[in-house]
């Protein structure tokens, strides 16, 4: 598993739509996290915590971690505001 599986620029074809070179680690200065890339359908999404213990589990820290978190806390914003 690579940190890119789960950003916005990956391309199904396994580049990065930015021209970086594919890191080996979970770490990547561009990293730009997507719910899609963590629940398949929206409905999936219960609260950020569901969202930020899949990415501890995937070997998540520090900086990627914090966008993660970040990106969840907007979408439990816009889920409250739906329903």
């Amino acid at each position: 598993m690579i940190v890119c599986e789960f950003c916005l620029h990956y391309t199904q074809g396994g580049e990065c739509k930015l021209g970086l070179n594919i890191p080996k680690g979970m770490s990547c200065r561009e990293f730009a996290p997507g719910i899609e890339k963590f629940c398949a359908d929206r409905a999936d999404f219960v609260n950020e915590n569901q969202i930020v213990q899949m990415a501890t589990f995937f070997g998540f820290q520090r900086t990627e971690l914090k966008k993660i978190k970040i990106m969840a806390a907007s979408e439990a914003k816009l889920s409250l505001a739906a329903s």
